[in-house]
Parts: C-alpha cells; structure tokens; sequence
C-alpha cells in the first residue's frame, strides 16, 4: 500500500519528488538546523526554505509574498501553501517547498530534537552547512536527463 505517494513516480520528470523525500529522511536533523539557522539570520516567520531542482538542486529562500505572487498566476490553486506557511512554528518544525518541472512539493516535520537544538549539536555556521548540504543535495538528486545521460555515456565507453 502506498501512502501519500511514498513510491518513487515511473515518470522520471517526477522522481526528483521521491528523491527529495529520501533526502530529508535521510537528514532531518541537519536541515532542521539549518532551518533554524536562516531563521536566525531572516528573523521572518513567513520566508521558508525551498530547493529548486532545476539547473542543479540547491537551496532558495521563499518569501510568503513570492508565494502570494505565484498563487495569484495559478488561479489561487496553491492557497493551502500559503496557509501552511500562515501556521508553520519555526522553533518546532521545518517547513520546505520543493520546486521542479513546473511542480510543488511542499515538505514539513517536525524534528526530534527541536531545530534549536539541532543547530547547537551540528555546529555548523550556517554558511558552512548550507554549502555542505547543496553539496550532497546535488549529489542525491538526479534533475531529468541527467540520470539516462550518464549511465550511456558508460556504456559507450564500456
């Protein structure tokens, strides 16, 4: 039985999504703390972070008003982000929005320890985690294409 769609898409367009998934699961505490960390620096309840697929995953910042300028666009067709982002408790959850392939994937948990804790036992500067974690985001995440493109490019020289 699949919940909540938990099994990886056939489309590859959407695989990114399942990825994403695994990735958060697979690093809860360090994106807690660097949830925590951004929202130390912005001080703004209302910005979240996202991850942008497209060219090659890494983090964006996403302020509620781009969100109310996007959901204008869509006919109001993603309104319940908006009020996700209204309800969302920084110092108890994190909050991303995934963006790829003209797609949403809103992500939220709520990590054990609290994200305040999680940025003391990482102990990262927020800077040096950021970047180490787009590293492994990159790494993790395959953008359509890239996934076909180098296993023929072994073949070929195999």
């Amino acid at each position: 039985m699949t919940i909540f769609g938990n099994k990886p898409s056939e489309k590859a367009e959407d695989r990114w999504r399942y990825q994403l998934d695994q990735f958060v699961n697979n690093h809860q505490e360090e994106l807690a703390a660097l949830a925590w960390g951004l929202f130390l620096e912005r001080g703004d309840r209302d910005d979240i972070m996202g991850v942008d697929i497209q060219p090659k995953p890494h983090f964006v910042h996403c302020s509620r008003e781009a969100i109310e300028i996007l959901n204008r666009k869509v006919d109001n067709k993603i309104q319940e982000i908006l009020g996700v982002v209204d309800a969302h408790q920084p110092e108890r959850e994190v909050l991303m929005l995934g963006i790829g392939n003209g797609q949403l994937k809103l992500i939220l948990f709520e990590p054990k320890p609290s994200p305040a804790i999680c940025f003391e036992q990482v102990g990262e500067q927020v800077s040096t985690l950021l970047e180490r974690l787009e590293e492994q985001l990159a790494s993790f995440i395959q953008p359509v294409g890239e996934e076909t493109r180098g296993r023929g490019d072994a073949e070929t020289r195999g």
